[in-house]
């Protein structure tokens, strides 16, 4: 009952998050935009339309094997690396997300240094404004290997079912909140950045300077960034001067549907 429902809990939140966090940019905008909205936010309609078939499939996949596979229904039911800890569950549950939290991380680390993942990430970084919706332009391919290295990980992890949905939600919300455009009370981002990725964290991986845009993987956790020594506070000029997206397409190519998914293969 659980597993059945979860991809449309997910997807209620996801709306609701997406409402809440475009009223917040309307009333504190963080930076003014340089491109017209409405034809950024169709093109990254695009993606949700094409992406959301991929990720339900995926999905289905996660929560039909790996609910088997730590229930017992299809595996072992000490299949995984966490049940052969002996461990109370829900200490297996808080591990499990945190090491999720962790992989997600390396991932995005690494679609900035392998080329090939690269060609596909860049769509999303090619967008020129950020805003909440930017959070949801991912080219489908990237998409597919992303939801299938995390399964593999939970799979490896044996990491129970409420810790799945857990994190599925954080990473349905968080990103979403960490690429707004929102002015939070500077006192306010100190201190959440502590723990969690903010907006003003985030916004610097989103420059067009390599040495900006190659920081602050993060999307929940802060402290990956701080401890493998990614962790950039603020961009050069500011967050009002810094140019975002990159640096190959200054146009406003991006905000086509159809460029933005043909750019891996230009």
């Amino acid at each position: 009952m659980i597993a059945s429902g979860q991809p449309w809990l997910i997807s209620g939140v996801l709306i609701g998050t997406a409402l809440a966090l475009m009223l917040a940019e309307a009333v504190w905008p963080r930076r003014r935009h340089r491109m017209p909205l409405l034809q950024r936010w169709r093109t990254h309609l695009g993606f949700v339309l094409v992406n959301m078939p991929i990720e339900r499939g995926v999905q289905a996949l996660v929560f039909i094997g790996v609910f088997g596979a730590v229930t017992g229904y299809a595996l072992h039911p000490d299949f995984g690396l966490l049940p052969q800890t002996g461990l109370p569950f829900w200490a297996q549950g808080l591990i499990a997300i945190l090491l999720l939290d962790l992989a997600v991380w390396a991932q995005h680390w690494a679609t900035h240094r392998l080329p090939l993942l690269w060609r596909l990430h860049r769509v999303h970084h090619a967008d020129r404004d950020l805003d909440m919706s930017t959070a949801l332009r991912f080219h489908p391919l990237e998409i597919g290997l992303s939801m299938l290295f995390k399964l593999g990980v939970a799979l490896a992890l044996g990491a129970p079912l409420w810790a799945l949905i857990v994190f599925e939600l954080l990473l349905a919300v968080l990103p979403m909140f960490n690429h707004a455009n929102l002015a939070l009370p500077l006192s306010l981002d100190s201190m959440l950045r502590l723990v969690i990725v903010t907006p003003d964290m985030h916004r610097v991986h989103h420059s067009t300077r390599r040495v900006e845009h190659d920081s602050n993987y993060g999307f929940c956790l802060s402290i990956w960034d701080r401890l493998f020594r990614t962790y950039r506070a603020r961009p050069s000029g500011g967050h009002e001067a810094m140019t975002i997206g990159l640096a190959d397409y200054p146009g406003r190519e991006s905000m086509r549907f159809g460029w933005s998914m043909q750019l891996p293969f230009r």
